[in-house]
């Protein structure tokens, strides 16, 4: 008997363990840290080492809470998000700033727990449920891919902040299909109308292969790095320090908006920042 290896359970536990992969090469760069470089600032304005690894267990913390119990994340997500919101608190800093004022090795083990929690979490979850979250609900392979999307950024951050160079892997490839897939939202939180004309990515994957994603029909077309697109759809570098070339309107109009994350677009990186 013959087993598809392409199942839902497959590509999930796939995601999960590129998600696990993602987490360490993060905790490379952070475990023998002296605690006084947690306190380094990082690109993200007004957020150090500390804010960047508090940020992702502070998501990890909401991401197991929706997979175990979605009914629970929905009532702490409105008296949580509602009280800070009523004094005027943004949800994001205030979960980054508390968990920075924690004491490194306590927030590295934080974050080393929840992460973990999340992988069992949403591993027992159904392929076709979609869980509630900040944003439209997810299902648990969709979720992974945010986590993994996140880690990778924010790991951008604390490498940035202490001069350090990664290099890319075949991970990219779930950080680059996402940021195809949000395109409508790019432009959506922009107030901009969805784009009519489907875009397909050309992309050269870290080990010198292709990647590509979209209609082969499609009159625009994106092609460059993997690890450049995926720079920018995280927001991490300015499109003008990136060698990514638009063809066709929509294309030519996606870039500059481009971003694979949920909330606002923020200020982004300035040009040569990553230089």
């Amino acid at each position: 008997m013959t087993t598809d290896r392409n199942t839902p359970a497959d590509v999930l536990g796939g995601l999960l363990a590129d998600l696990r992969a993602e987490s360490a090469a993060l905790d490379e760069l952070v475990a023998a840290l002296p605690a006084a470089d947690w306190a380094r600032p990082t690109p993200a304005e007004g957020w150090t080492i500390a804010h960047q690894i508090a940020h992702l267990a502070w998501t990890d913390d909401w991401t197991a809470l929706t997979a175990r119990d979605p009914e629970a994340f929905g009532a702490a997500l409105g008296d949580h998000f509602g009280a800070l919101q009523a004094a005027g608190a943004d949800p994001v800093e205030t979960g980054a700033r508390e968990g920075a004022a924690a004491e490194p090795a306590a927030l590295l083990a934080r974050w080393r727990t929840g992460r973990e929690g999340v992988r069992a979490a949403l591993a027992a979850v159904p392929a076709d449920v979609r869980l509630p979250w900040f944003g439209p609900p997810m299902k648990p392979a969709s979720m992974a891919t945010a986590r993994l999307m996140e880690t990778w950024a924010h790991g951008q951050d604390v490498a940035d902040a202490l001069g350090a160079t990664r290099e890319p892997t075949a991970r990219l490839r779930h950080i680059a299909h996402l940021g195809l897939r949000t395109l409508a939202f790019a432009f959506s939180v922009h107030g901009r109308p969805a784009p009519d004309r489907p875009v397909r990515l050309e992309l050269t994957a870290p080990d010198g292969g292709s990647w590509t994603f979209g209609p082969a029909e499609a009159q625009d077309v994106v092609t460059g790095p993997a690890l450049d697109f995926c720079l920018l759809v995280t927001r991490r570098r300015h499109r003008d320090d990136l060698a990514l070339t638009a063809t066709g309107p929509v294309a030519t109009a996606w870039l500059p908006i481009a971003q694979a994350f949920a909330g606002a677009p923020g200020k982004g990186r300035p040009p040569g920042s990553g230089s």
